[in-house]
Formats: structure tokens, C-alpha cells, sequence
């Protein structure tokens, strides 16, 4: 007798992103030179919306994972953006993917 799987939401349809890469819907990707870096990270933590901030190399590689949540406050954010701010003197090109709630 064949059983029924509980449904945990809506399952992410994965879209082929640049250079073989798969984004979850719900996810964006943004390219930025690094003296923009900073300023789109804030950016972003502004708007509100977003759960997790990942910052990427030209190769792909992951330099850094910002999980956000409700209630985080300027002084919890200053060493994060600190990080930040050191990663964007390092590279010359990078890649935001932000996955929003």
C-alpha cells in the first residue's frame, strides 16, 4: 500500500543560473565590483526581506554567509560588516545571491 508524503510547502523550482550554477526561485544574484560591495550588503539588510546574504568569488566560491534574522541589530551587524568590508578591499569582483523570505 503505497503511503502519501506530507508536503513541507512549496519545493523551490531550480532555475540554471551563469556558468553552471542552479539558483533556487526566491533567490537573486547580483554582480558588483568591490567598492560596491558594501553598500549593496546594506542595502540589502535594509529592505528587510532577506534571510541569508552569500557573497561568492569570480570561481564561485563562497567567501562569506550571512544568515538574517528578525531582530538583528546594528551592533550585532558591525563585525559582519566589518568581514564585509575586508572581503570588498580582497576582490575586484564578486557575486551577492540573496535568498529572500
Amino acid at each position: 500500500m503505497p503511503t502519501k508524503k506530507k508536503s513541507r510547502g512549496a519545493p523551490y523550482r531550480l532555475v540554471q543560473g551563469g556558468a553552471g550554477s542552479s539558483i533556487k526561485s526566491g533567490e537573486e544574484s547580483f554582480k558588483v565590483k568591490g567598492e560596491q560591495l558594501l553598500a549593496k550588503v546594506k542595502n540589502l539588510i535594509q529592505e528587510g526581506n532577506v534571510r541569508k546574504i552569500s557573497i561568492k568569488d569570480k570561481k564561485g566560491n563562497v567567501l562569506i554567509n550571512i544568515p538574517l534574522t528578525i531582530g538583528i541589530v546594528g551592533a550585532v551587524l558591525a563585525p559582519v560588516l566589518a568581514a564585509v568590508g575586508a572581503i570588498a578591499a580582497l576582490v575586484t569582483e564578486c557575486t551577492v545571491s540573496v535568498e529572500r523570505k
